[in-house]
């Protein structure tokens, strides 16, 4: 039976992992980012790799950081015939990858070269991409520059935002992994090294991102919205309130009033002016201190007041 040491953390991970011993692979060690505090009281949150190795009874690890751990050294000593990461979150020693007797093989998000690091999901939203998919290649040195095994792609469609397209992607990694595997242990396969002229990176979001800028074009704000829900939001300030933004339409309406202005308004309705002139159609938004709800709930409670041509945006 192929020995797997598998390293991961977010729920892409999770559907990876469940894919792999569903079919019957030995995992014989899950590595995971340490517990995260969450919430007002902090408290701390087990990753959904952690929950499944726990339900499988699989030997954990949660080093802080791996390179020059203790943790990195029984790793080493399992002898796995590969070393599968998905989502992991860290930089892995070359001495360890080169402890796998088979290979060590990463499940990326991207269709590399495009979008090498941490955030590719978020960024093929971020530029209003219209497909993205699943790299299974070689681990190296380099941040993911190893030797592409296998590729599949998945369309990005308006309906997608960063929840429902990792939850896309997850599926089509389990499966591409599953298909690749067998081939990886038989040899039948024709790795494809990467253009180096074609690399663009990924990196992670930063909290400056989280802001939306409402003086850019309405489909630029669309993106960044999507790109980042339901995780972590992007927020702007509604009447001086931190406000969360997670779900958007674009409306054409050539408006010339200002920015951050309302265009448009009813029970169900609040449509802002963006930079272009064009509208942003706000579905669902998140008050501070209020829990995530849609536009009518909004607009029946705190958007009462509200009125059309008013600007609840300054972008001064």
């Amino acid at each position: 039976m192929t020995k797997i040491i598998f390293l991961g953390t977010p729920e892409f991970s999770a559907t990876v992992l469940k894919g792999l011993l569903k079919e019957g692979y030995d995992i014989i060690a899950a590595v995971t980012q340490p517990d995260k505090p969450v919430g007002r009281k902090q408290k701390l949150q087990k990753s959904p790799v952690k929950l499944v190795a726990e339900d499988e009874n699989i030997k954990l690890y949660q080093p802080v950081k791996l390179p020059g751990s203790p943790e990195v050294e029984e790793l080493k000593a399992l002898n796995a015939d590969l070393i599968v990461t998905a989502a992991y979150g860290q930089f892995l020693p070359t001495s360890f990858l080169e402890s796998a007797k088979v290979a060590a093989i990463n499940v990326h998000g991207s269709l590399l070269p495009k979008y090498r690091g941490g955030a590719p999901i978020q960024w093929s939203l971020l530029n209003g991409d219209k497909e993205t998919g699943i790299t299974i290649m070689y681990m190296v040195k380099g941040m993911d520059a190893g030797d592409i095994i296998s590729q599949e792609k998945l369309p990005i469609t308006r309906d997608d935002d960063n929840g429902s397209l990792f939850e896309k992607m997850a599926v089509v990694g389990r499966e591409l992994l599953l298909d690749t595997i067998p081939k990886i242990l038989s040899g039948d396969i024709h790795p494809i090294k990467q253009d180096p002229d074609q690399v663009v990176f990924s990196p992670n979001i930063s909290k400056e991102q989280e802001h939306i800028d409402f003086t850019k074009p309405a489909e630029e704000v669309f993106n960044q919205i999507r790109a980042l829900s339901p995780d972590p939001g992007a927020w702007t300030l509604i009447d001086g309130q931190r406000t969360k933004l997670y779900s958007t339409e674009v409306v054409e309406i050539n408006s010339d009033q200002a920015v951050g202005t309302i265009f448009d308004l009813g029970k169900k309705k609040l449509v802002i002016v963006a930079g272009d002139g064009q509208g942003v159609s706000i579905k669902k938004i998140q008050p501070a201190g209020k829990k995530m709800m849609d536009i009518a709930n909004y607009m029946n409670g705190m958007g009462k007041n509200l009125e059309k041509g008013q600007q609840i945006i300054d972008e001064k």
